[in-house]
């Protein structure tokens, strides 16, 4: 038999985690109860995506071969009965973590399971698209990954210190994939931010007086007490009339966040980028 791509070389009895999902609750399962031994090693090898018999085949051969054991969370009646039968015929030890809950809940709610393979990620589908936007943006954060900024819904431009990054984290947790660029001194801005749709950047402007509190706030923590041009009067100023000449000339958005809380600078993106894009919010 041709070793299966999910194989590895193993020293020790590994654990075959057989789902016909992801096999993420299984694996997050087995690996709680594995905390209750402590000084034990187990290695787990997840085989998602198990929908048909010969892939069960395979993996229980593997199993055997190697002294393995298999837990799995197959949702599919018949694949379960298989499982059991195959790891029986084979010698090897087989933990059902699905079978018994179904068998339970369908006797208590009074009604049989629908046995659908890859419902849960389906009808959680919203989670995972709102975990996946906010570590998008967490990788954009500052001009991070510039060459996959194409791939964001909103894109933030403004200067250091003007709100970027608590912005656009509250933007990833109502589900839009947002980075956010900072304006360098004189710097024009990069090709990527440049070649974007003008109708997805917002530049974000601020009051010279709350900007050298920000800034003097940011001094303090990271212990700066000589004065220095990052929080005088004299360069704010120039570098808020670059920033906005810069939006104005890019036909960027202007959102001014001068004494607004995060929730109302968010309202205000959302609202001007679903209107002109015809586009609907992910989570309301």
């Amino acid at each position: 038999m041709s070793q299966p791509s999910y194989v590895q070389q193993v020293d020790i009895r590994p654990i075959y985690i057989v789902s016909c999902g992801e096999g993420i609750n299984g694996e997050l399962l087995v690996q709680s109860a594995l905390v209750q031994f402590p000084n034990s090693k187990a290695v787990l090898i997840k085989v998602p995506h198990v929908r048909h018999l010969e892939q069960l085949e395979d993996v229980i051969e593997e199993a055997a071969r190697t002294g393995g054991i298999i837990v799995h969370t197959l949702v599919d009646p018949e694949l379960r009965k298989s499982t059991a039968e195959l790891c029986a015929a084979r010698g090897v030890t087989a933990i059902d973590l699905m079978g018994p809950l179904l068998l339970n809940l369908s006797d208590i709610l009074g009604r049989e399971p629908v046995c659908e393979p890859g419902r849960y990620r389906k009808f959680h589908q919203v989670d995972l698209d709102r975990i996946a936007a906010i570590e998008f943006s967490m990788l954009h954060d500052d001009g991070m990954n510039p060459r996959t900024l194409d791939q964001s819904e909103i894109v933030l431009v403004g200067v250091s210190r003007v709100g970027k990054t608590p912005l656009s984290i509250y933007l990833s947790v109502l589900g839009w994939k947002v980075a956010n660029v900072p304006i360098i001194g004189d710097a024009p801005l990069s090709a990527e931010v440049a070649s974007m749709d003008p109708r997805r950047v917002f530049g974000l402007i601020i009051s010279e007086e709350q900007l050298i509190a920000h800034r003097k706030i940011r001094q303090t923590r990271l212990g700066i007490t000589s004065t220095c041009a990052y929080c005088s009067r004299m360069e704010i100023t120039r570098e808020l009339e670059f920033s906005y000449d810069l939006f104005r000339r890019h036909r960027f958005t202007v959102i001014d966040v001068t004494n607004k809380p995060v929730e109302s600078s968010a309202e205000e993106v959302i609202t001007r980028i679903t209107r002109r894009l015809r586009t609907q919010a992910h989570l309301r």
